[in-house]
C-alpha cells in the first residue's frame, strides 16, 4: 500500500531499522520520524500522522537521534574519513545520504610495482626476447625477473600477486625458455592446470599466441575437446598442455592413451592455487601425488595465486614439496572503497540501489552475492528497476553462462549478478565497479581486482548484511582488514584417501613397499576385494572399482539432482543441499526466474521436474530440517579457556521434513509450516568439533520455562559461534553446519562437505578468538528481543526456522566461557531434541 506525505503529498517510505524501530520519511520534502516497531504499516502511518498534526515531525530534527541510535554516521565523522581526498559527486551523495551507516571510506591505491632488469639482460632465447620487444615489453617487473630466474634454475615456486599484474608471463616465459633449451618437441613438457574449463579456455588464446610466435605447440584438453582434436593431441603431443584436475583424475585412473602422454611431463603449473581449498584441495593433493608416481622425471612445481594468508605453507601442503615464495604487486588505477551497513533497509535493497546509481552513469558493474538464492533474488529486484542485468552462477548451463560473459564484454549488458564463479580471472571485458556482500578481505581484493584494469578510476562497495559478522564489522571496520582468509585443506581426509588410493592402484599397480602411510586403507580395500595382492603388487579389481569411482567427484560435491523444465535439462544441484531446495512444491530460482518443483525423484533416479509460476507469485520457500550427530572417532582434545573441546569424526543423519513460505521483499514467514508427506533423508561422514557449554543459570532462574531457556540458549550459541567464526577462520561459516542437543549443553559444529573439508579444523585451531568475538556480537547488538535478531542469533541456514533461540541466555553462556568457567565433554543422550 502507498502512503502519501501529509506535507507535500509525495510517497512516504516506511522502513524497519536494524535495531527494531520504524523509520518514516519523505525523500521529496525531507520530513522524517522514528517510531516504535510494529508489524502493521497502517498503524505506523497513523501514529506518524498524529505526531505530524501535533508538530512533532520536522525536516531536520532527526539527524542527531539517528546518529545516537547508530543508524547513520555524523557528517563530521564522514568528513574526517574523506579527509583530503576528492570523491566524485555521486559517491559524495551516497556517503551523505543518511540512508545507511558508512562504516568506512578510503581510496585504495596499489603501490607501484618494483621494476626489474631489462629483457635482454636475462639471456633468454632470442625468439622470446624479440617477441617481447614486438609487444613493447622492454623491462620486467622485479617479481617476474625473480620468477623467471628461479623457474629456469628448476626451483619449485609460488608466485603471489594481484589480479592483472603479469603472473601468467612470469611462469609462461621461463617454461617456454626451458622447452627451447631442452629441445623437448613431440612430448608433453609442461601441464598448465586451471580450476575450471571456462578459465582454461579463457587463458588459452593468450598462452597460444605467445607460444606460436616461439614455435611451441600448445593445446587445450578438457571435456569439451572434440574427437578430432583429441586424436591430434594423442598423435602429436603438444609441449604445453592446458587442462584441469578433473580431466587428469579421470584419464589417469582409466589409463587412457591421453594419460600415457603425461609420463614425459617435467613441469606442473597450477594457476589460481588459492581455489584448491577444502575437499577439492584434498583431492588435488592426491592427484598431484599420483602424477609424481607416473612421471618419468621428477616434477617441478609452479603455483600462481592471489593473496593468501600463508601461500608458501598452503602450497607446500598442496604439493607435498618445499616451495619458494615470490611476491609481486599490480599496477592499477585508484579505487574508491565504501563499506556500508544497511540500517534502514535490507542488504539486497541497498545493493540494488547502488547498482541502479552506477548503471545510470554507464558504469559497468559486477554484483557478487555469496549464494545462488541471493544472486537470483538480487537480479529479480534489479530488473524491476529497469536495470539491464543477468545472473551468472554455478548450476546454470555452460552455454548460458558463456552468453552472459559475451554480452557483458560486448557492452550489451550493464550488470552481472554473480556468485564467486566470476571471482577468477575470466575475461568479461572492462569493469568499472564491483559491489560485494560480506567476504574475507583477500577475496574482496580479488573481486575488486576485476574493476579499473585499464587504469581508470574504479568503485568498490562492500555491503554488510543482516548477520552477526556484519553487525561486528559495522562497529569494528579496522578488524575487517586484519581478518585475512585462512585457506585450508585436509590431506588426511579419510573419505578422500579411500577413493584416491583406489584411483592410484588403477593409475599404476602399487608395489608392496610403496605408500606405507596409506597401509591401513590399502588393507581395507584388500579385505573388500576392491584391490588384489599379486606378486608383491597391489592391482585393481576394475569391475568393483568402476562402480565406486564412476560416481565420485573430486570437487567433494557428491551426487547431483538434475533439473528438468518441459523435458529439457536446465541445471543441476548437488546433494545434500538439493534436498533442501528441490523438495516437492519448493520454489526454485533459476537464471532470474522462479519455478515450482512438481516432482522430485530421489534417491532412485535423482531428478527434479520444475514448472513456471506467475511472475507476481509473492513467496519463495525455506526448508525445515533435523539432524543427529554421532561421534565415531576423537582425533584431538584440548581446553579452550576452561571448556573442553574435541576435534572428531562424525556421522551426520540429516532429514528434510517440511518447509515454510517466505514473502518476497519482506523476508518474513507467512502461514503455517507445511510438512512433507515423506521426509527426505541423507546421511554422511564428516569431521567437526564438539564442546560442552556451561549452563546459563542466572537467566534460567529468572525464567518461567527453564528447559526452553536453556535449550534455546545453546541453540543461539551454536548460531553465533558459526557466524562469529566467519572471518577469523577465513569465511568458512558457509562450509559449516551446527547442532545443539537439547539441554545437554553439547554443541556440534561440522564440515558440510562429505569426509570433511578442513573448515572445522580451522575453527578448532582458533576457537578462543571465535568465542571472544561471538560474545562481542551479542553484547553490541542493540535489539531487545528475547530471541535476538538476524544481526545476533538468527541464521539464514537454520533448519528450525530460527525458533528456540534465546539471546540473553546465549550471552550468559558466552560470558561464562570467556570468564574461564570449566566444563568437560559428556556423552549425548538419546531423547535430547536436536536444534540446527
Amino acid at each position: 500500500m502507498k502512503f502519501s506525505c501529509p506535507k507535500c503529498k509525495s510517497k512516504i517510505e516506511i522502513q524497519k531499522t536494524f535495531n527494531k524501530k520504524m523509520h518514516v520519511s519523505c525523500s521529496k520534502c525531507g520530513i522524517e520520524d522514528i517510531l516504535e516497531f510494529s508489524k502493521n504499516p497502517d498503524e505506523v502511518f497513523l501514529e506518524f500522522l498524529e505526531r505530524f498534526d501535533k508538530g512533532l515531525v520536522t525536516e531536520k530534527g532527526l539527524t542527531e537521534g539517528l546518529t545516537d541510535e547508530g543508524i547513520i554516521r555524523s557528517e563530521k565523522e564522514i568528513k574526517e574519513m574523506i579527509g583530503k581526498t576528492s570523491p566524485e559527486k555521486f559517491i559524495e551523495k551516497i556517503l551523505f545520504s543518511k540512508k545507511d551507516f558508512i562504516s568506512d571510506y578510503k581510496i585504495l591505491k596499489n603501490s607501484e610495482p618494483k621494476m626489474g632488469c631489462k629483457v635482454e639482460e636475462l639471456g633468454l632465447n632470442e625468439n622470446i626476447s624479440d617477441y617481447l620487444k614486438e609487444l613493447k615489453i622492454n623491462q620486467f617487473y622485479k617479481f617476474q625477473e625473480d620468477a623467471i630466474q628461479e623457474i629456469v634454475f628448476g626451483e619449485n615456486i609460488v608466485i603471489e600477486a594481484p589480479t592483472a599484474s603479469g603472473k601468467t608471463e612470469a611462469f609462461l616465459i621461463p617454461v617456454i625458455e626451458k622447452i627451447k633449451k631442452e629441445s623437448h618437441q613431440g612430448k608433453v613438457f609442461a601441464i598448465f592446470v586451471y580450476p575450471t574449463k571456462a578459465l582454461a579456455r579463457d587463458q588459452f588464446p593468450k598462452i597460444k599466441k605467445f607460444a606460436d610466435k616461439i614455435k611451441i605447440n600448445v593445446k587445450v584438453f578438457d571435456g569439451d575437446t572434440k574427437i578430432e582434436e583429441r586424436r591430434e593431441i594423442n598423435d602429436v603431443p603438444p609441449e604445453i598442455l592446458v587442462t584441469n584436475f578433473d580431466v587428469l583424475h579421470y584419464h589417469l585412473w582409466h589409463q587412457t592413451k591421453f594419460s600415457s602422454l603425461l609420463n614425459s611431463a617435467k613441469i606442473l603449473v597450477v594457476d589460481e592455487a588459492h581455489v584448491y581449498s577444502g575437499i577439492f584441495g584434498s583431492n588435488v593433493h592426491y592427484i598431484i601425488k599420483r602424477l609424481k608416481r607416473i612421471c618419468n622425471s621428477k616434477l617441478q612445481f609452479i603455483a600462481a595465486s592471489a593473496t593468501l594468508e600463508d601461500a608458501k605453507a598452503f602450497c607446500e601442503q598442496l604439493f607435498g614439496e618445499k616451495m619458494q615464495i615470490i611476491k609481486g604487486s599490480g599496477k592499477k588505477g585508484e579505487t574508491d572503497f565504501v563499506m556500508l551497513f544497511p540500517s534502514l533497509r535490507t542488504q539486497r535493497k541497498l545493493m540494488v540501489e547502488l547498482t541502479k546509481k552506477l548503471t545510470d552513469k554507464n558504469h559497468k558493474t559486477m554484483i557478487f552475492s555469496n549464494s545462488h538464492l541471493n544472486a537470483e533474488l538480487l537480479a529479480m529486484q534489479a530488473k524491476k528497476q529497469k536495470i539491464n542485468i543477468k545472473v551468472h552462477r554455478a548450476g546454470l548451463m555452460a552455454n548460458y553462462r558463456m552468453s552472459v560473459e559475451k554480452q557483458f564484454k560486448e557492452d550489451k549488458l550493464q550488470a552481472i549478478s554473480c556468485t564467486p564463479t566470476l571471482e577468477l580471472g575470466i575475461d568479461v571485458g572492462n569493469v568499472d565497479c564491483v559491489i560485494s556482500s560480506t567476504i574475507p578481505v583477500n577475496r574482496l581484493t580479488q573481486r575488486i581486482g576485476r574493476a579499473a584494469r585499464k587504469g581508470q578510476r574504479g568503485y568498490a562497495f562492500l555491503v554488510l548484511g543482516n548477520d552477526p559478522i556484519s553487525q561486528y564489522y559495522k562497529n569494528h571496520s579496522d578488524d575487517y582488514f586484519e581478518d585475512v582468509e585462512k585457506t585450508y585443506i585436509d590431506p588426511n581426509n579419510p573419505f578422500v584417501e579411500e577413493f584416491q588410493i583406489l584411483a592410484m592402484a588403477c593409475d599404476k599397480p602399487i608395489s608392496k613397499h610403496e605408500l606405507k602411510e596409506h597401509q591401513e586403507v590399502i588393507e581395507h580395500h584388500i579385505i573388500k576385494e576392491n584391490v588384489i595382492e599379486s606378486n608383491n603388487r597391489i592391482i585393481p579389481n576394475f569391475e568393483k572399482i568402476n562402480l565406486i569411482l564412476n560416481d565420485y567427484s573430486i570437487r567433494g560435491i557428491g551426487k547431483s539432482i538434475d533439473i528438468f523444465l518441459n523435458g529439457k535439462k536446465v541445471g543441476d544441484r548437488t546433494l545434500p543441499i538439493a534436498l533442501e531446495e528441490l523438495h516437492k512444491d519448493a520454489i526454485y530460482f533459476l537464471a532470474g526466474s522462479r519455478y515450482k518443483v512438481k516432482e522430485l525423484n530421489y534417491p532412485e533416479k535423482n531428478y527434479a521436474k520444475i514448472e513456471r509460476i506467475p511472475k507476481d507469485y509473492p513467496y519463495y520457500t525455506k526448508s525445515l530440517t533435523e539432524e543427529w550427530p554421532t561421534i565415531e572417532t576423537v582425533f584431538e582434545k584440548r581446553n579452550a579457556g576452561g571448556i573442553e573441546i574435541a576435534f572428531c569424526k562424525l556421522h551426520i543423519e540429516k532429514k528434510v521434513y517440511g518447509y515454510v513460505n517466505i514473502e518476497l521483499g519482506q523476508e518474513v514467514t507467512q502461514g503455517q509450516k507445511v510438512m512433507l508427506d515423506k521426509p527426505l533423508e541423507y546421511d554422511f561422514i564428516t569431521k567437526g568439533i564438539v564442546f560442552h557449554a556451561p549452563r546459563p543459570l542466572k537467566i534460567m532462574n529468572e525464567s518461567e520455562d527453564e528447559e526452553y531457556t536453556e535449550a534455546s540458549g545453546y541453540h543461539a550459541t551454536e548460531h553465533i559461534v558459526i557466524e562469529g567464526s566467519n572471518m577469523i577462520t577465513g569465511g568458512v561459516s558457509q562450509d559449516l553446519g551446527g547442532i545443539s542437543l537439547g539441554t545437554s549443553g553439547l554443541i556440534f559444529i561440522y564440515d558440510g562437505a562429505i569426509g570433511g573439508s578442513g573448515a572445522s579444523k580451522a575453527l578448532y585451531d582458533r576457537f578462543e578468538k571465535v568465542l571472544e568475538r561471538s560474545m562481542h556480537i551479542v553484547k553490541e547488538c542493540p535489539c531487545k528481543n528475547e530471541a535476538g535478531c538476524p544481526r545476533c542469533t538468527f541464521s539464514y541456514r537454520c533448519g528450525n526456522n530460527n525458533e528456540f533461540l534465546h539471546k540473553y541466555s546465549a550471552l550468559e553462556i558466552l560470558e561464562r566461557i570467556n570468564n574461564g568457567e570449566k566444563t568437560e565433554l559428556i556423552d549425548p543422550v538419546e531423547g535430547d531434541k536436536p536444534l540446527v
